[in-house]
């Protein structure tokens, strides 16, 4: 099991919680959502939960809750920018359809 970040996503992390002044990491899940059914949610983390399990890739750590995990297990975090557009895109092998919007998708 594990969740990893490209270099580019470790950089971006890093970059941003040393702007916030604090920061762990971040914690990647799902939410039930969209026309597919599930949804990536993103956030920064300033402490860590009993319950989350962490993975540390390129001396970041990512927190995922173990209801999550079943569905981001072998997830890889990248940061991409594309022409004026940029943010974090989730490469997940359990993927099986995406939404048209982008915004969901099914296991």
């Amino acid at each position: 099991m594990a969740v990893t970040l490209t270099e580019a996503a470790a950089r971006h992390v890093t970059r941003y919680l040393g702007k916030r002044g604090k920061g762990v990491g971040v914690r990647l899940g799902v939410k039930t959502t969209g026309c597919s059914g599930l949804a990536y949610k993103l956030e920064y983390v300033d402490e860590l939960s009993p319950e989350d399990v962490v993975f540390e890739d390129h001396g970041v750590k990512v927190l995922v809750d173990p209801k999550s995990l079943a569905y981001i297990d072998g997830t890889q975090l990248d940061f991409v920018r594309e022409g004026l557009n940029e943010g974090f895109k989730f490469i997940n092998p359990n993927e099986r359809d995406r939404c048209g919007c982008g915004e969901s998708f099914r296991i």
